[in-house]
């Protein structure tokens, strides 16, 4: 079955949780003994209706507080595809983890009050899911029940949100009117709302075209480990195991490790399963060649017709994680796919300012939960590409080598 990573994104209060919790129960994916708990919490807080937000909320500071703090993963399945969600925080000192939700998703719901209509907040993250390049945007116009069902009240958040559409670089949007807390249009169509021709947000999940998401164009394969069985049946065995990041591969290719540059064909290409004709991304997949060559793991077996960059001097969008800003000279380990080298940042371009689109030159000091183009330096060559042509191979994580703490997240910029 196919599988979609979704993530949540809105202002605070604009029923996040509460969408994701009306998802989960009215598509039967509750345990018995989860919603028990669940309306148990909402009697102790002394409410007339079940809290589905709590289904998601699970830190004490959450339930406390009504709000979302860190990023909460579910699943679920229908007959159709297979669903996690990333539910993540609207306030904006959680950037940082609004950012790592959205890293991995396909698609963003970006959910809009239907009361305040387009507000700061969901102009941030929708710029947010742009940036990292989401390429599926459907925008849930919540809480219709407080202003009647009103059509007229949902054309008018429709046009405020195209206007701010046409700052950011997304071509799929969608609109559907719901109301979380009642139920309408999440899983079931609405009878409150006759005016809306469209379909419900399960339905439109379950139908959203995501197989041209990949790049299946330019063929990546970044090496994870190397296969040597050592035993008799397989005493000759040699197999570069990992995940494709694009294109597609076949037995009889010519092939380029980078960064050594060594070519050689494809054998072989083995899976779990036994032996396949083809490879795409996302399968993880055991390459032998037809040479013996040295390779090892974050090398990247390329196809000749389409190569990536290879440099040491890297042009990244930087959101900084963590408490302190980067020091001066300081050295991280960089991570990009499975290759890691010691990096700095060599320079400070400008400071990002996700309000208002502006760059800030001379800006200062990098803070966390702020967005700054930097040029890297690495110690090694890295083999990548930009992020808007493959979102795996253009993407990297900066690491403290003293303190082994995650301090800022990248897209490789061109």
């Amino acid at each position: 079955m196919e599988l979609l990573r979704f993530t949540t994104a809105g202002s605070v209060d604009d029923g996040k949780s509460t969408l994701i919790g009306r998802l989960l129960y009215d598509s039967k994916s509750i345990f018995e003994d989860q919603m028990a708990a669940v309306k148990q919490s909402s009697e102790r807080k002394g409410l007339q209706h079940i809290d589905l937000s709590l289904l998601t909320d699970g830190l004490r500071s959450e339930r406390e507080q009504g709000i979302t703090i860190d990023v909460a993963y579910r699943y679920f399945a229908t007959p159709k595809r297979k669903f996690i969600i990333a539910d993540t925080p609207g306030h904006i000192q959680y950037t940082r983890n609004m950012v790592t939700g959205a890293s991995t998703a396909n698609l963003a719901l970006v959910l809009v009050d239907a009361r305040k209509g387009v507000v700061e907040q969901t102009c941030r993250h929708s710029y947010i899911a742009s940036l990292l390049k989401i390429p599926h945007i459907i925008v849930c116009i919540n809480k219709m029940d407080l202003v009647d069902y009103s059509e007229e009240a949902f054309n008018k958040v429709v046009e405020q949100y195209n206007d701010f559409a046409g700052k950011i670089d997304v071509t799929d949007i969608r609109y559907i009117p719901i109301s979380a807390l009642e139920g309408d249009n999440v899983v079931n169509d609405s009878e409150n709302m006759p005016w809306y021709n469209g379909t419900s947000l399960l339905h439109t999940l379950e139908t959203i075209h995501i197989g041209s998401d990949e790049n299946h164009v330019d063929a990546r394969f970044p090496v994870q480990t190397v296969i040597r069985p050592h035993a008799a049946e397989y005493h000759d065995y040699r197999g570069y195991a990992g995940r494709i990041a694009g294109g597609i591969f076949k037995p009889g290719d010519k092939i380029t490790v980078l960064p050594s540059g060594l070519t050689s064909a494809i054998k072989s290409i083995d899976t779990f399963s036994g032996p396949v004709e083809e490879a795409f991304a996302p399968m993880s997949v055991s390459i032998t060649l037809d040479d013996d060559i040295d390779i090892s793991r974050g090398d990247v077996i390329v196809k000749d017709d389409s190569e990536p960059q290879v440099s040491q001097d890297i042009d990244a969008m930087l959101c900084w994680m963590a408490a302190k800003g980067p020091r001066p000279g300081a050295k991280y380990y960089l991570k990009n796919t499975t290759r890691e080298v010691m990096a700095i940042i060599k320079e400070v371009y400008y400071k990002l300012d996700i309000n208002t689109l502006d760059k800030l030159e001379d800006a200062g000091d990098i803070k966390m939960n702020e967005m700054a183009r930097v040029r890297l330096r690495t110690t090694q060559p890295l083999v990548f590409d930009e992020y808007r042509k493959n979102r795996i191979t253009g993407s990297l994580i900066l690491v403290d080598e003293s303190t082994n703490e995650t301090v800022a997240a990248g897209t490789i910029l061109l």
